[in-house]
């Protein structure tokens, strides 16, 4: 099965990371497509000879990467390709394999172009990639190994043919660099992709594809419907109904209809509950349950677990789904590692749970107060297993390090929503960044999570299609539930999913090989967290004996 991504402008270490992750765990093929931001990228044995002045000069960054050739330019306006694929062949990766198959991306460029009405383009021999005449428009440059491809080609849409002055594109000093608008093709990004995609299925999917697209960035023409009253009067703001219309939503839920029975959590104000809310009022403690409305405070209050927010109590991201305030962070409270652990200490946890709100404003996202938190509470309480949910550190390789290095018990990191839905549930965030951010956790070898949110206006082969992907980079644990709305500043609910359909997908994503999904209603990242990690740690025991 080809599974083929559009994902938007991607950081190059991110998508970097991300396809590191397929290559390794998925057995299925996959065609990454995407804009990088300005970036000059080197290959393994590439010279700095031929970068001309420093990136960031010209707003550019430089990275080595992994794959042949010399140094080459990608930003916004050129269409990158990073096909994930198996390819047969004798050596399983020797030169005559590469050759093949580099011959086999160059041939699918050169048939896209001429279903765009390029005529022309062909191979120029002794020079990988794609040309007209002695003009390149598209540079190919590929890893194989072990019969997997990483890397891949990149196709000159619409770029700043002015970057590419500051370097030697591919080492070759007498060639010019163009476009297919400089060749007089003004094609839009989305109809060169298409027309790829066409291509590549043909080429690569003989046994099945599927496409899902981050929303592309473009406006609705009428925004006039999506006033500040929105849905049936209520004040829901003008960018959260826009971008929802960009992603194709259009059913809504009143936010005073009647609420299905199974989306009602039960009261339970009992002496266990009053207890720990006792406890983190005395050490001026902050809880996700509190803060983000979670309908199960009630039910894990009384249990006596609860999931502590680090790093303050105002996020820098503005999420669609989230009840979280976002107005200007406080600085850091040095004292709250320690004062976390003494309330575990006190509670007498064996099983912990940290988040944290977006700290953009912070160097390293916050990750230096979910270190401290984990080293105060095993100090404080040997043995205490914790799970971290991180935001995403803005993709940062050291940021997460200090929090994988921390070691803990699991690594929970949300998706949120399915590829098209993301812009308008979370803006401020990135699908491919998030896969990059749990490939990254399951690369330095900790248990991985990620949580959807359903009822957000997403379809069931939507979700199939995200479960997908969160296996393909090896999470361990899903967990999926229904969309409450918190306020009518909020997106709006755009429907109500079943138990049974959530049990479904329970079994559909195990079934796909996810070691463990908790769906129900009311199921949230942290709801039964201890119980969703002894259930995984069975599956991949029996997984280990099977083996």
């Amino acid at each position: 099965m080809l599974h083929v991504r559009w994902l938007g402008r991607v950081g190059y270490q991110d998508a970097h990371a991300l396809q590191r992750g397929l290559f390794e765990r998925s057995a299925d093929d996959h065609l990454l497509l995407l804009e990088h931001p300005h970036v000059y990228t080197l290959g393994a044995r590439g010279s700095l000879d031929h970068v001309l002045v420093p990136p960031a000069s010209v707003g550019a960054e430089l990275v080595r990467a992994d794959r042949g050739g010399d140094v080459t330019y990608h930003g916004p306006g050129q269409l990158v390709g990073y096909p994930i694929l198996t390819v047969p062949g004798k050596r399983g990766g020797g030169m005559a394999d590469t050759v093949a198959y580099v011959r086999s991306v160059e041939q699918l460029v050169i048939d896209t172009l001429g279903d765009l009405g390029v005529r022309g383009a062909s191979r120029l021999d002794g020079y990988p990639g794609v040309w007209i005449e002695d003009r390149k428009i598209c540079a190919v440059g590929v890893r194989l190994s072990r019969g997997r491809t990483m890397h891949g080609f990149a196709l000159n849409v619409d770029p700043d043919l002015s970057m590419f002055e500051h370097i030697v594109p591919c080492g070759i000093t007498d060639k010019a660099v163009t476009s297919l608008a400089a060749e007089g093709h003004a094609v839009p990004m989305r109809d060169v992709v298409s027309a790829l995609v066409d291509r590549a299925v043909v080429r690569w999917g003989s046994d099945g594809w599927e496409r899902q697209d981050v929303v592309w960035r473009e406006r609705p023409e009428d925004l006039s419907a999506f006033s500040r009253t929105g849905v049936a009067g209520e004040a829901v703001p003008v960018r959260l109904m826009g971008r929802r219309a960009e992603a194709g939503v259009v059913d809504a839920v009143a936010i005073d209809e009647r609420k299905p029975s199974w989306v009602k959590a039960r009261v339970r104000i009992g002496d266990d509950y009053l207890r720990l809310k006792r406890t983190m009022r005395d050490l001026s403690l902050v809880t996700v349950c509190e803060e983000a409305g979670c309908p199960n405070i009630f039910e894990c209050w009384a249990d006596g677990t609860a999931t502590f927010m680090i790093n303050g109590e105002r996020c820098t991201r503005a999420c669609g789904f989230c009840l979280v305030d976002t107005s200007h962070p406080q600085p850091l409270d040095t004292t709250e590692p320690q004062r976390v652990a003494d309330a575990v200490a006190q509670m007498g946890l064996s099983f912990v749970v940290l988040t944290a709100v977006a700290r953009d404003d912070l160097a390293d996202g916050g990750a230096t107060g979910f270190a401290a938190t984990i080293d105060a509470i095993r100090a404080r309480t040997p043995g205490v297993e914790v799970e971290v949910l991180i935001p995403d550190c803005k993709g940062d390789t050291a940021a997460l390090a200090t929090i994988f290095d921390a070691r803990p018990d699991v690594l929970n990191h949300n998706v949120e929503t399915v590829p098209r839905l993301q812009r308008a549930v979370r803006p401020s965030a990135s699908y491919a960044r998030s896969l990059s951010v749990l490939a990254r956790a399951k690369d330095a070898g900790l248990l991985t999570k990620s949580g959807l949110i359903v009822g957000l206006g997403e379809e069931h082969d939507e979700v199939l299609a995200t479960l997908g992907d969160l296996h393909a980079v090896g999470v361990d644990i899903v967990t999926i539930g229904q969309y409450l709305r918190p306020t009518t500043h909020h997106l709006p609910v755009a429907r109500w999913w079943t138990p049974e359909e959530l049990d479904a997908l329970k079994v559909e994503g195990e079934a796909m090989g996810i070691g463990h999904v908790e769906a129900s209603p009311l199921t949230r990242s942290s709801h039964h967290a201890r119980e969703s990690v002894a259930a995984v740690r069975v599956t991949l025991g029996q997984r280990v004996s099977a083996g």
